[in-house]
Formats: structure tokens, C-alpha cells, sequence
């Protein structure tokens, strides 16, 4: 294994770690998956989406997108929407409910990791931190 398989390989699974640790801290929206978050979250960002784009976003087949949108609207955190050029077509976007648990989600997240990086990080830490989040904006932006 070389040097830089290594390090993808400690980033990959720090990252991984991380994510699930934050996973963990949401208390907000019980009993979603993580693709529904996930979908909550591309709402938040882009909407109004058509349910093709929700799927292609997260990586899923229409069918299981349709269960998801079926399920977040039984739930009160997103409405359907139609097209005003194509009756046939329904886009969808965040409910004032829906976005009010993406910003709580968030925050709740936002409130643990600031207080693990304070519990668990010197000032230079800190520093040397910022300057890592820089590099993966880079690696994120990588086609």
C-alpha cells in the first residue's frame, strides 16, 4: 500500500466515523433514514424538485424515491406541488414543518461537533483543522 493509498484510506474512514458520530446526534427526526435526511437536506437547498431529480440526487431508483416523498408527506415535512406547464408533472418541496427539523437537525449537529472540537482540540488543533476543511473543499470539488 503506498503513502497516498494510505492516506485515502485514514481519510475515508475518518470521514466515515465522523459522519456516523454526527448521525447519531440528531434527536429531531425520529425514525428517518438516512436517504430521507438526505433528501430533506437536497430540498432544503434546491427546491422545488421534481421527484427524477430527488432520486438522481441520492442515488436511487424513482419507485423507492416515490415511497420516500410518500412517507415525508405522511409525515408532514414536505407538499407536493404542480406544474404550472405540465399538469402531469408534481414537484415537491420543503413544508414549513420540514424545514424547521432540517434546521433544528442541523443545529443539534452544529451544537455537538462545536463542542467536541472544544473539548477535544488545542488552539493549534483548531487551526491546523481549518486549514484541513480547506483541503477537503478541494477534494469535493474533484470530478
Amino acid at each position: 500500500m503506498t503513502k497516498n493509498t494510505q492516506l485515502a484510506t485514514a481519510l475515508r474512514t475518518a470521514t466515515s466515523h465522523l459522519f456516523k458520530r454526527l448521525r447519531q446526534q440528531i434527536n429531531t427526526v425520529d425514525n428517518l433514514s438516512i436517504t430521507e435526511i438526505t433528501t430533506l437536506s437536497n430540498l432544503y437547498n434546491h427546491q422545488p424538485l421534481f421527484p427524477s431529480q430527488m432520486a438522481e440526487m441520492v442515488k436511487i431508483k424513482a419507485q423507492s424515491m416515490s415511497q420516500i416523498i410518500n412517507k415525508l408527506e405522511e409525515a408532514k415535512m414536505i407538499v407536493r406541488i404542480p406544474s404550472e406547464t405540465d399538469k402531469r408533472k408534481i414537484a415537491v418541496s420543503l413544508s414549513a414543518y420540514g424545514k424547521e427539523m432540517v434546521d433544528q437537525t442541523r443545529h443539534e449537529r452544529d451544537e455537538w461537533l462545536n463542542e467536541a472540537i472544544e473539548h477535544c482540540l488545542s488552539a493549534a488543533d483548531k487551526i491546523l483543522l481549518l486549514q484541513a476543511v480547506a483541503l477537503m473543499d478541494k477534494l469535493i470539488e474533484y470530478k
